[in-house]
């Protein structure tokens, strides 16, 4: 094993590993400001690693802002300070907060789900397709598969031909799924296997319209999604309007 070989077995564990990997190389200057990331064959290859550990790896720097990726060109080095927009997740703390991030996310994939069944490639469909099985193999895990659902989002985000769906999605980060920021299970007081049945139903529902170039399906099955978690927020919110995120005692209580 050589000294950067991923060891293990487990995708988010080899993930952070090869960010681990490659940050300390931009952080020591071995990759310098404007140097381009060796290819995914490239990083593959010397890292031991599948393709979708390489792709994790290249999205989770992207949202850190260490990495910049031009759409048929490569992922180039960048600073954090050029990264212009970001959404501060710790200040999402109130469920108006996560609200308000829900209208924007509504805003934004609801017409990316559809530029998505237009544009998509068979490879980004195929993309998709993994990313989705990776989600629903892992949604009766204890956190809820909140990685494997960002990745199915932005899948979807990267098929619909404009970069800059994208770049939001990405710097939207930990916002985007709202159970890593409180425990969706308490507001649709249901059991986790009945709720992630529901989510695995919706998510195939949107690919399904993707697949088969419905943009219009796409965006309807995208709206419903986000709008039945929407929901679930604004009942939580008429019961309690100042509960915090971090109080669980009121959350355990109210929601």
């Amino acid at each position: 094993m050589t000294q950067h070989q991923i060891p293990g077995d487990r995708l988010r564990s080899l993930s952070q590993q090869l960010v681990a990997v490659l940050t300390e190389r931009i952080r020591s200057g071995q990759l310098k400001l404007g140097d381009k990331l060796s290819t995914e064959a490239e990083l593959m290859a010397e890292h031991g690693v599948s393709r979708t550990v390489v792709r994790e790896a290249v999205s989770q720097l992207q949202a850190t802002g260490l990495v910049q990726t031009r759409h048929g060109i490569g992922s180039f080095v960048q600073g954090p300070a050029l990264n212009i927009f970001k959404i501060d997740v710790s200040a999402i703390s109130s469920i108006r907060d996560v609200l308000h991030v829900l209208e924007l996310r509504i805003a934004l994939e609801v017409e990316s789900a559809g530029l998505a069944a237009q544009r998509r490639s068979d490879e980004q469909l195929a993309d998709l397709r993994a990313a989705l099985d990776e989600l629903n193999d892992k949604s009766n895990h204890a956190n809820g598969a909140v990685l494997e659902d960002f990745r199915f989002h932005l899948c979807i985000a990267q098929a619909c031909g404009n970069q800059y769906f994208a770049d939001v999605t990405r710097h939207l980060e930990g916002s985007v799924i709202p159970r890593s920021r409180i425990n969706s299970l308490r507001l649709a007081q249901r059991d986790q296997a009945s709720y992630m049945q529901r989510l695995q139903y919706e998510h195939e529902t949107i690919f399904a319209a993707i697949a088969r170039r419905d943009p219009e399906g796409a965006r309807m099955a995208m709206r419903m999604h986000l709008t039945r978690s929407k929901e679930l927020f604004d009942q939580a919110l008429l019961r309690h309007p100042a509960t915090s995120l971090s109080d669980e005692r009121v959350l355990n209580r109210t929601i």
